[in-house]
């Protein structure tokens, strides 16, 4: 079997090596074709979670974007807002993938009503640019303010709260506009309380880079 070797850059600062390669062991899990190594930015224990974390964090993906490249086939960012991806895919000579963009994507595969779960009030701007009309409903867990809020108990059952809501004003699939969903793996308790199709954005960003790096492939021989 072909080994695609893909880079995984977190957005929070992690000190933890077994929390640092969750992401890439869900993807690696999934797809069995890719090896992942992972990265976290610097000196933002609490990640992005507004405008401002965002742009403090930027010049930190793309240094990693640059320590990546001679090093993997291809990077995914895993963050939902998508941050920095296109002065990344400026400097990068490999793809570089967005899990928002992968996770609206391929919400769209599996329904035309698209529910977002957001972190906080505000959805990523890429989930409004690809769903458009297709987004019907926004929710996000009550109270929680960060990524780490989302490792509680209480703030893991905000978060199922607010899922059933977006199937209350009509989902047909919901799409996770935060990785930290991928961490305490919420998809899976999702789809079988709800009974609709739930994306996770770190997965559906894994699936994106290996067709990205495997499309001629199939080609080839």
């Amino acid at each position: 079997m072909i080994k695609h070797k893909i880079g995984l850059i977190r957005v929070v600062t992690i000190e933890n090596e077994e929390l640092l390669n969750s992401h890439g062991r869900l993807i690696e899990r999934a797809f069995p074709e890719v090896k992942v190594v992972s990265k976290c930015i610097e000196d933002q224990p609490k990640g992005i979670y507004d405008e401002e974390t965002e742009k403090i964090a930027r010049p930190k993906i793309l240094r990693l974007v640059q320590d990546f490249q001679e090093e993997v086939e291809g990077i995914i960012i895993s963050c939902a807002a998508d941050p920095a991806i296109d002065e990344a895919r400026k400097i990068s000579k490999i793809p570089i993938i967005g899990a928002g963009t992968s996770s609206a994507l391929m919400a769209l595969a599996c329904g035309r009503k698209i529910g977002v779960l957001n972190l906080t009030e505000r959805t990523p701007k890429v989930f409004k640019e690809i769903l458009k009309d297709s987004l019907i409903a926004e929710a996000n867990p009550e109270g929680v303010k960060n990524t780490l809020d989302l490792l509680s108990d209480w703030g893991k059952e905000r978060a199922l709260e607010a899922a059933g809501k977006l199937r209350e004003k009509g989902a047909e699939a919901i799409a996770f506009a935060c990785t930290g969903y991928s961490t305490i793996g919420l998809a899976p308790f999702l789809e079988k309380s709800l009974k609709l199709p739930v994306i996770d954005a770190v997965i559906a960003s894994g699936a994106i880079a290996l067709y990205t790096l495997r499309r001629l492939k199939c080609w080839e021989g």
